[in-house]
């Protein structure tokens, strides 16, 4: 265990010890297992406060990278993403698994079946729709097919607990005079908390770390999110080499919240996923 602990952590020491050199060092002492000429250079460019010929100087590229803004755009869809994919799926779960309705179990199998097509597959429909609709571009074209990419998954987890839930507690509910919106907002989702808190985590991990389809609609710094931004940067100035340092500064960075949110959680979604029947 400890040995596979080492190998799974090598890649983030790497990107540090890289983070922490100069492009110029770094040439010289490529397999250097400490960071080579130590030097803050890499972060001060990805945070704006270094100076060009500062940069330069350290062996970097001089192209800029406008950190905050595309880290705004990151934090905007990926928590966009997350709210309207959860309260949708829970919707649809709760639809699924508590009420009784003609083809419920038809239309649950088609859902189900959207978690066996590829995402690559459903690219080039959603840009023909979102270029239709005038959306390339903005954060709206990039926020919306990402809702539905993996809503398929999120249906199950939630139906599986769902399920689980009494059915006389509902009922009570329903003899009360409640009637089955209020029952969802204010009986089945409080109850919901745990699987709904693990299925929030792994939206926003899975909308934080998307690229492909962000690469496919965003042109420009007003839709880029981090992880195209930081594609960008590598090859912003192929004349003078990659800004190595300047790259795996901004992607230590941009990876850190992802990183202490699964390390803080990781115990609940564990459990969360085997209290509800997923394997």
């Amino acid at each position: 265990m400890g040995v596979i602990t080492l190998i799974t952590l090598f890649p983030f020491y790497w990107m540090l010890r890289t983070a922490f050199s100069t492009n110029t060092a770094l040439a010289q002492a490529p397999a250097s297992p400490l960071p080579v000429d130590f030097s803050f250079g890499g972060f001060l460019r990805v945070f704006g406060l270094q100076s060009t010929e500062d940069a330069l100087a350290e062996g970097g590229s001089g192209g800029s990278l406008d950190f905050w803004r595309y880290l705004a755009n990151s934090v905007l869809v990926a928590t966009l993403v997350t709210f309207c994919q959860v309260l949708f799926s829970a919707m649809a779960a709760y639809a699924f698994a508590r009420l009784r309705w003609r083809g419920r179990d038809a239309l649950f199998g088609f859902v189900l079946g959207g978690l066996m097509i590829p995402t690559v597959f459903t690219l080039l429909p959603n840009f023909v729709l979102i270029k239709e609709a005038g959306l390339v571009d903005t954060l709206p074209g990039v926020t919306l097919p990402m809702v539905f990419m993996t809503m398929p998954f999120a249906v199950f987890f939630l139906r599986q607990f769902f399920l689980n839930i009494s059915r006389e507690v509902e009922e009570a509910a329903l003899i009360d005079g409640a009637g089955r919106v209020r029952v969802f907002f204010r009986l089945i989702l409080p109850m919901s908390a745990a699987p709904v808190a693990t299925l929030s985590i792994l939206t926003y991990i899975t909308a934080w770390n998307e690229y492909f389809w962000p690469l496919m609609v965003s042109y420009s710094g007003s839709s880029r999110v981090l992880t195209v931004a930081l594609s960008v940067f590598r090859a912003q100035t192929p004349q003078t080499g990659t800004d190595w340092a300047g790259l795996m500064a901004a992607t230590f960075v941009a990876a850190l919240p992802m990183v202490v949110l699964f390390a803080l959680l990781a115990r609940r979604i564990v459990n969360s996923i085997g209290f509800s029947g997923i394997k």
